[in-house]
């Protein structure tokens, strides 16, 4: 099958179309025709070796970290998906690798396809639906009635978390750029904020939580917004000792990332915050909840651009401006 490949850890370099064998179906696996995948900043990340201390790929290795395409076999083991359907995932790590015409998935990963979404509209899902679901439900446990600043509202995260903490009953703040402001007023923001020409911390006050997307200088300042008991959840770093511990690192880079986030923590605590760090992970059973808040129109997948398979590399260098609002899928057949 063909596959893009990264061939070592580069900043600059451009992905390789290859051949590559067809991924061996473990028993407890689906093997998937991909029809469209997405393209995240994770891929540029993972592509360049920021995370190969928690995620160790060895070149070479097959990026992608969102699917959308047809089960055309299942292992021995497998019990909730048959020949045909058509799903959507996100691969667990150290088995992703979408940016390829084929891939096998760990059956708990999987989750059918919503109806009324096409390939390409569903491949824009899971990454930022299971991002967005983690943080607003599972750790943030969102009620109605608070308060809940998003980052980078425009963003393929922001434009999912935004739907979901509306249909949580939050009240809903997001930073974004004049130009993207009706965008995010369209999703569901109830506070936009410009953030060329407005200072977050100086509009928000009292609010229950903070998702982090940005720079370290942003996560100190969205500490300030918060109120006495209120969480901050980043998925931009630093990771914390939590997260080490359910990753099982090892001791040195359990005292490692211990180092990285003491300030940010020792901060959080002085000011009666709950810091915590997010790294999502595949979680087939919750994209199946978000399947049925897609048919059910609550949310809409927000799509910047669509490129052709073969255009991979263009579509990972447009990820990489910053620019794109929502969403931006490669199709890989049809």
């Amino acid at each position: 099958m063909k596959a893009f490949v990264v061939a070592r850890y580069q900043k600059k370099g451009t992905l390789h179309l290859a051949d590559v064998p067809e991924p061996e179906v473990q028993d407890n696996d689906v093997l998937v025709r991909i029809h469209a995948t997405a393209v995240n900043l994770l891929d540029s990340k993972v592509r360049s070796g920021e995370f190969k201390l928690l995620l160790p790929y060895r070149p070479p290795f097959v990026l992608g970290h969102d699917v959308a395409g047809t089960v055309v076999r299942t292992g021995s083991k497998v019990r909730r998906f048959k020949v045909g359907d058509e799903i959507y995932a996100r691969p667990r790590d150290h088995r992703v690798g979408t940016f390829a015409e084929f891939i096998a998935i760990n059956e708990a990963d999987v989750a059918l396809k919503p109806k009324n979404l096409d390939m390409a509209e569903a491949a824009s899902v899971p990454l930022v639906g299971l991002t967005a679901w983690q943080a607003l439900v599972e750790v943030g446990k969102v009620k109605r009635g608070q308060k809940v600043f998003i980052q980078a509202g425009s963003g393929g995260v922001g434009t999912f978390a935004i739907q979901l903490a509306k249909h949580l009953g939050a009240t809903v703040a997001t930073t974004t750029s004049a130009k993207n402001a009706d965008l995010v007023r369209s999703l569901g923001a109830d506070v936009v904020i410009d953030y060329k020409t407005q200072d977050f911390e100086k509009i928000l006050s009292g609010y229950d939580l903070v998702l982090n997307s940005q720079d370290p200088k942003t996560l100190k300042k969205s500490l300030r917004v918060l109120k006495p008991g209120g969480r901050l959840i980043s998925i931009s770093g630093p990771p914390d000792p939590a997260f080490a511990k359910a990753l099982g690192l090892n001791l040195f880079l359990k005292l490692v990332l211990h180092l990285l986030s003491r300030g940010v923590r020792k901060k959080a605590k002085s000011l009666g915050i709950n810091y915590s760090f997010l790294f999502m992970r595949a979680q087939g059973r919750q994209l199946g909840e978000i399947t049925s808040l897609v048919e059910a129109g609550v949310i809409q997948p927000v799509i910047d651009k669509v490129f052709p398979f073969e255009k991979t590399g263009e579509a990972l260098a447009y990820v990489e401006t910053g620019r794109a609002k929502g969403k931006v899928v490669v199709t890989v057949a049809g």
